[in-house]
């Protein structure tokens, strides 16, 4: 039997967290895509099949990709109903595969989602297996669709009703090597995010005096040796009858060949609590990358450049922030880090996670806001800044 196929051009929409979007534009336009609209929740670009396992296979930055299916004015359910069931499905889903709804309904006539899941569920049911109504973000965001089942967002805005499929499946940031984790861990997305906003330069030296559970340097390993983020784990649009395997296997490939051998300079991570170090150098493991980073179990009164290296890099870290861990002596520990890096990290990059800005300005280090996200639902600030010498 020959397989649907679906349309040759896609409307797409890299989903994104809060404030990161402008980061995921400069990825796609990298990628060589041509960025349409930059909003709040994400980047709509327009693309093919390649280009929609392209994205998959390398955004580091970016939640999700979706595909804007349709939109139309739906002011009552009989619209509703009328224009979802002109959609090619079949071209999308195959018979059988189970689908997850996400509906959202902001200053629309049909406002209530579960009627409204009842009604697109209805016209889905005769082609679709078990069809299932769950929570998330206006673009999924937070709907984290790692099983078998198709993940189909609704959105009515203003009377208007977009309908969008999932080519992502799990979230983006579940590259598939962090299973051991430590107190707080930060978003893989967020990691990159942060070395993205940083100003390191990959391929110059890298430190994490508060490593956790490694993501920074991890992704940061990733990014100095080339290795794409989704290289090595599964997507929805796979499953999809319009999709090639061949053609996702020849992205993975190509992402394979371009890959570095090594980091081409130190990468530091370290951490006063030894298991913490313990789980971040098994998340290495399984990332490919222990041996381009050297951990340590350190308080960051030791902390030194690696190898003693005059040459300069950049400080990237997400120290402990008393809404997330408590309290403590964390203003001391702020000023002890601000005096070692003033005092041995001259004229390093420096890129921190802030909750808190009287905390940050225990440092004594000029920073600026990057970027301004949430991290476990807790606002925070992406501050960088250049060290400077004691004196």
């Amino acid at each position: 039997m020959s397989r649907r196929s679906a349309p040759a051009r896609h409307a797409a929409f890299a989903v994104s967290a809060p404030g990161l979007a402008p980061l995921a534009a400069r990825e796609l336009v990298g990628l060589g895509f041509t960025v349409g609209g930059v909003e709040s929740a994400g980047v709509a670009f327009e693309t093919d099949a390649r280009g929609l396992c392209l994205a998959n296979v390398h955004l580091r930055t970016a939640s999700r990709v979706l595909v804007r299916v349709d939109e139309f004015r739906a002011a009552t359910f009989h619209e509703l109903e009328k224009r979802t069931a002109r959609i090619d499905w079949a071209s999308w889903i195959a018979p059988g595969r189970g689908v997850s709804l996400r509906v959202t309904c902001r200053k629309s006539r049909l406002y209530h989602s579960g009627a409204v899941a009842e009604r697109v569920a209805g016209v889905l049911a005769p082609l679709a297996g078990r069809v299932v109504h769950g929570t998330g973000g206006a673009e999924g965001e937070d709907a984290d669709e790692g099983g078998e089942a198709q993940l189909v967002v609704v959105r009515l805005l203003n009377d208007r009703c977009t309908i969008s499929l999932d080519s992502s499946g799990a979230l983006l940031h579940q590259r598939g090597y962090r299973l051991a984790t430590g107190r707080a861990p930060l978003r893989e997305t967020l990691g990159a995010a942060l070395l993205l906003a940083s100003g390191w330069a990959p391929g110059t030296p890298l430190v994490d005096p508060f490593c956790g559970a490694g993501t920074l340097a991890i992704e940061g390993a990733m990014l100095a040796r080339r290795i794409a983020p989704g290289v090595g784990r599964p997507f929805a649009l796979e499953r999809w009858p319009g999709v090639d395997p061949a053609t996702v296997s020849r992205i993975r490939e190509e992402a394979r060949s371009r890959e570095l051998a090594d980091a081409g300079a130190p990468l530091l991570a370290s951490d006063r609590d030894a298991g913490a170090v313990e789980a971040a150098r098994s998340n290495a493991e399984r990332a490919g990358v222990l041996g381009d980073i050297s951990f340590a179990v350190r308080a960051v009164s030791h902390l030194a450049p690696p190898g003693g290296s005059a040459a300069p890099g950049a400080i990237v870290t997400n120290p402990p922030y008393g809404v997330r861990v408590g309290e403590g002596e964390l203003r001391n520990l702020y000023a002890r880090t601000g005096a070692v890096l003033r005092e041995r990290f001259p004229g390093w990059r420096l890129a921190i996670v802030s909750a808190d800005r009287r905390l940050t300005g225990q440092l004594g280090i000029p920073l600026a806001d990057a970027v301004r996200t949430s991290n476990g639902g807790i606002p925070v600030t992406f501050a960088v800044g250049d060290v400077p010498g004691e004196g």
